[in-house]
């Protein structure tokens, strides 16, 4: 069971997310029908606080001492990266943000996504809808890499 937890918290950690946590549970000898459900719950925990509260917080540190170009950096590169993905997808943006999220290359998944969705003021439930999609597309895409790498290390 404490395995099954520590897969759940490493799922919720930004940059790593399911992606780490289905490897690690499958190298761990999880169950995978129990494992994967677990992960992906664990990476949607944090989307919508993500959604509705990271450009709050973005636009509320904006203007202070020490984190303010930063967190300037972040609503700008974000809103820039939005308006050229909505002009290139147009109608296909949910679809854009699926295969965002579900293709597992560093610097995309949930968190990234979540936040893409909320800077480009998306709908909430379309927005989840293709982010728990992507998760579940990166978690199988993970977990046969992983497999494949776990049965070449017992030859």
């Amino acid at each position: 069971m404490l395995q099954y937890i520590i897969c759940f918290f490493i799922s919720m950690v930004p940059l790593i997310e399911l992606r780490v946590a289905v490897p690690t549970g499958l190298a761990m000898g999880l169950d995978p029908r129990i494992l994967y459900p677990v992960c992906i719950l664990g990476n949607m925990i944090p989307v919508p606080i993500i959604f509705f509260f990271a450009r709050k917080v973005l636009e509320w540190g904006k203007d202070k001492p020490i984190i303010g170009g930063f967190f300037t950096f972040c609503l700008e590169k974000g809103h820039k990266g939005g308006v050229k993905l909505q002009e290139k997808t147009g109608q296909g943006l949910y679809v854009a943000l699926f295969l965002f999220v579900g293709i597992p290359v560093p610097g995309t998944g949930a968190w990234t996504g979540t936040l893409a969705a909320s800077l480009l003021d998306m709908d909430f439930k379309k927005s989840v809808l293709a982010i728990v999609c992507g998760v579940i597309l990166a978690g199988i895409i993970m977990g046969v890499g992983a497999a494949g790498v776990l049965s070449l290390l017992h030859m």
